[in-house]
This record gives C-alpha cells, sequence and structure tokens, in this order.
C-alpha cells in the first residue's frame, strides 16, 4: 500500500501583512510564506492550505475574523471568479500604495543599488473602462457558477458560455454579465452575439473536442470613437455572413468589422488572414505629443498591431519616459523594442534622429506607416532578434546613441542585449517596463556603467497587481 498523503493543514487566526507582486496577498505562518488570492494586508482569517511546496504554501480564504481597512466592495458581481481583476477589493488609493511599494522593493531587494529619486506613482483618472481591447471566448461548457440557472430544476439546459477563460483553465470559460474593463458599446456587443447566436443556432467552440463554429470575439476601440470587432469562426459556412450582416446592422457604429477563420487547435490568429466584412482595415489612435496639443499624432491600429491597452495612461507613461530623457535638440536615439513606433514618433520631433529596432516584422510595417501618416522622417527602422541585430557592426553603422530608451516585455532583456548597451556607453538610458522584477534585474547588471538617478511608477493597469516603471540611467562620470 502507498502512503496515506497527510492533510494539508488549516491555519487560524492569520493574519495578512502584505500584496504580492503577483496579486496574491501574503502572510507568514511559522516562518514560512502562505500566499492567499483575494485577501487584503490587514485581514486575519483562517485559511485552508491548498498547495504546498518546499518554501511555501498557497490558501484560500475560508473564515473571516477582521477585515482589513483597505477593503472595498468590488463593482464586479464576477469579482473572485475571473482573473482579470484581482485587486478590486481594495481601494484605489491602497492599489497605488502597494504597487509603489512592488516597484520599491524590486529596486532594493533585487536592483540593489543606490537611487537619487523615487518619485510618487502616477494614477489613473479612471479605474474602470479604461481598456480599448479585450478578447472573449466561447465555449459550450461554460463554467457552472453556485448561482448558475441551468443548475435549477426546471432551469435551462443551455451550457453556451461568451467570457473570459478562469485562471489556470484552458477549457473552462466563465460566462460574462458585465466587464468593467471596457466601455459601451463592449458588453452589449457581446451579449448581442451571445443571443444571436443561441437564437440562430450557431454552436460554440469546444476546445477539448475541437469542434464548434464560434471561436472568439475581439473588440478594439480608440479615443476618438473608432470600433473595431473581429470575429474568429472555426470553418468558413453560410451561418458567418449572417451574423456579421446582423452585426453590422445593429451596430452601426462599428467603423472596422473583420473575420478570421481558425481551423488550428491553438486560439492566435497573427499566423492567419484576417478578411474585412465591412468598413476601414483598420482603427486609428491618437496622442498628444510633447508641445504639440493642436496636432496630434495619429496610429493605425490593425487588427494584430500591438498599441497599449490604457491609452489614457501611456499618454503619461511616454510623458515620463520624455522628461527623464531631457533632450536638448541633437540627440541620436535608440528606441529599442519599439513595437508599432509609438516611442519613437513621440520623441522623433525634439532630436536628431530615432534609430527603431523591433522584433516582429509585422509591428515595424505598422511603424513605418505611422511614420508616414505623420510626416515623419527623421527615424528608421529595423527588424530581427536584438541580441542579434544589437552588435557591434549595428552601432558602428548607425552611430553611437546619445540616447537609449528600452521598453521590452515582461521578461526584460536578454543579457547579450544588455552587454551591447553597455558597450555602446550612451550618456542615458531610459527604461520601461511592465516587470519591475526584470527591470530590477537588468539595473543591476547596467550598473556596472550606470547610475539609477530616478524611478517613476506608473499605473496602466487599476484593478490589478500590475504596474509599470520608468527609470533613468546615466554613464558614470569615469566611463564618459
Amino acid at each position: 500500500m502507498g502512503r496515506r498523503k497527510r492533510p494539508l493543514p488549516l491555519f487560524e487566526n492569520v493574519e495578512i501583512i502584505d500584496a504580492g507582486s503577483d496579486g496574491k496577498a501574503v502572510a507568514r505562518v511559522d516562518d514560512r510564506v502562505v500566499f492567499v488570492p483575494f485577501a487584503a494586508p490587514g485581514d486575519v482569517v483562517d485559511v485552508q492550505v491548498y498547495k504546498k511546496r518546499r518554501s511555501y504554501f498557497e490558501a484560500k480564504v475560508v473564515k473571516t475574523h477582521k477585515k482589513s481597512e483597505y477593503r472595498v466592495s468590488p463593482e464586479c458581481s464576477h469579482f473572485g471568479l475571473c482573473g482579470g481583476c484581482k485587486w478590486q477589493h481594495l481601494s484605489y488609493e491602497a492599489q497605488l500604495q502597494f504597487k509603489q511599494k512592488q516597484v520599491k522593493d524590486a529596486l532594493e531587494r533585487i536592483a540593489k543599488v543606490p537611487y537619487d529619486e523615487f518619485l510618487p506613482i502616477i494614477g489613473g483618472e479612471h479605474q474602470y473602462y479604461y481598456r480599448n481591447k479585450l478578447e472573449f471566448t466561447f465555449s459550450n461548457r461554460r463554467w457552472l457558477t453556485d448561482y448558475d440557472p441551468s443548475k435549477e430544476e426546471g432551469g435551462p439546459e443551455d451550457t453556451n458560455g461568451l467570457g473570459f477563460h478562469l485562471p489556470g483553465m484552458f477549457d473552462k470559460i466563465l460566462d460574462i454579465d458585465h466587464c468593467y474593463l471596457q466601455r459601451d458599446p463592449s458588453n452589449a456587443i457581446r451579449l448581442v452575439v451571445k443571443k444571436y447566436a443561441i437564437e440562430n443556432g450557431i454552436s460554440f467552440y469546444n476546445v477539448r473536442k475541437w469542434e464548434g463554429l464560434l471561436r472568439n470575439i475581439i473588440i478594439r476601440t480608440s479615443r476618438n470613437g473608432n470600433l473595431m470587432v473581429i470575429i474568429v469562426f472555426r470553418e468558413e459556412t453560410e451561418k458567418n455572413e449572417g451574423l456579421l450582416a446582423f452585426l453590422a446592422e445593429r451596430f452601426p457604429e462599428i467603423t472596422s468589422l473583420m473575420y478570421v477563420i481558425n481551423g488550428k487547435k491553438n486560439d492566435t490568429i497573427n499566423d492567419l488572414e484576417v478578411k474585412l466584412f465591412q468598413g476601414d482595415p483598420f482603427i486609428v489612435e491618437e496622442m498628444i505629443p510633447p508641445g504639440e496639443s493642436e496636432n496630434p499624432l495619429k496610429f493605425k491600429i490593425g487588427p494584430t498591431s500591438f498599441y497599449q491597452t490604457n491609452p489614457e495612461q501611456a499618454q503619461k507613461l511616454y510623458e515620463a519616459a520624455y522628461d527623464f530623457a531631457g533632450f536638448k535638440g541633437d540627440e541620436l536615439v535608440y528606441d529599442l523594442y519599439t513595437g508599432a513606433g509609438t516611442i519613437a514618433s513621440f520623441v522623433a520631433p525634439s532630436v536628431k534622429k530615432v534609430i527603431g529596432v523591433e522584433y516582429v516584422e509585422e509591428a515595424v510595417k505598422d511603424a513605418q506607416e505611422n511614420m508616414r501618416m505623420n510626416d515623419i522622417a527623421n527615424v528608421e527602422f529595423y527588424w530581427g532578434d536584438l541580441a542579434k541585430v544589437l552588435d557591434e557592426e549595428f552601432v558602428r553603422q548607425h552611430g553611437r546613441p546619445d540616447v537609449i530608451i528600452t521598453d521590452p516585455p515582461r521578461a526584460g532583456m536578454h543579457e547579450k542585449v544588455v552587454r551591447q548597451i553597455l558597450q555602446a556607453e550612451s550618456e542615458k538610458i531610459v527604461y520601461v517596463s511592465c516587470n519591475p522584477a526584470t527591470q530590477a534585474r537588468d539595473i543591476a547588471l547596467l550598473h556596472e556603467k550606470y547610475d539609477l538617478l530616478k524611478a517613476q511608477p506608473v499605473d496602466m493597469f487599476p484593478q490589478t497587481h500590475h504596474v509599470e516603471n520608468v527609470a533613468l540611467l546615466k554613464l558614470r562620470k569615469e566611463q564618459a
């Protein structure tokens, strides 16, 4: 007989002491860390361990003895199941406090370098309805909650759902009544599409059997009123055109209606043709460049283009990066991980030249189109793996940069990229990051030649634990 597993422990009267960087709250029991989702610092609770690791536990709250002063009532009825807004139970002031602490802790515990100035976090004016892009998934086996009417005797047998994946579950979709992340008509479009599909017998996707017609719906908006809707079908049928025609008639405000046929086993559409059903093949977003309130920059956003999902906070993020750079007008700037060239176009009027480097070829094509649309002529773009493209020959060919702006993905910069930046010895580095931990790791490497002068956290994603940070590094005088 195998050994019987010991039951996982129940810890009583545990005080939550911090908010963790992954969105889970933190407690400590017998010198071991306990991560607790949906708890708040200051709570006193009983927690049931559901996962035991060598150095920590993961547990859930089973009883609350004392509620934290930071707690508020979540707006969303799906809070606690949907993993999208893990901090809705915290006041916005508390969210900003813990996000700022997250950045500071990363700099002090991971980077371990001194800094001159740590600026207060820049919060968002809007804590809800701030996202310009959401993707919803169809499923013929939605997650049945305790209050689901299909569980009631005589209740509806339909189990079709349209919403978000439950955290960590690829085949479990939480049907969403109302999402507080994207402004109208996002919710209305989602609900109308679901209703039309059910009434017209259009099948919802089954991810385990790879069958069913409707797979995903993507909704993109812009601040000037443009609205893009993309329906992803598994195959081409006569029902597709009926749904698209209905949607176009029901929502005349849609400026770009598109669809994709995805017969693959994954949901990625970047490698598939996106077909235009009606309207324009793109939407247009605007951003105000420094000192040019009357002439906003315009950006074409296609169905697979990357653009910051919170445009109002993106404006503040780029302004912080711009201010840190302190341009004089004669600089050569390298914009690494340039994406669609938003930062490059933002700083271009204030410098001599910008060299943008990006590893996604389609993003570079978007960036070049955006430069043409804004009549910007002093920017050049190159694409490829930065660890290979950004070498000594590249710097010799294009010139030693005066300022490097880098905005890498969550994984941070490849060590080879960091080493090449060190070798280039630009006077300043402005490091924009969506992951304070990997940014701090890279700053520790850059400290070989650079001092950290300033840090500016920016909240791009209210109601979540995510935070961005802008750091200014300057070449030490003995290196210059």
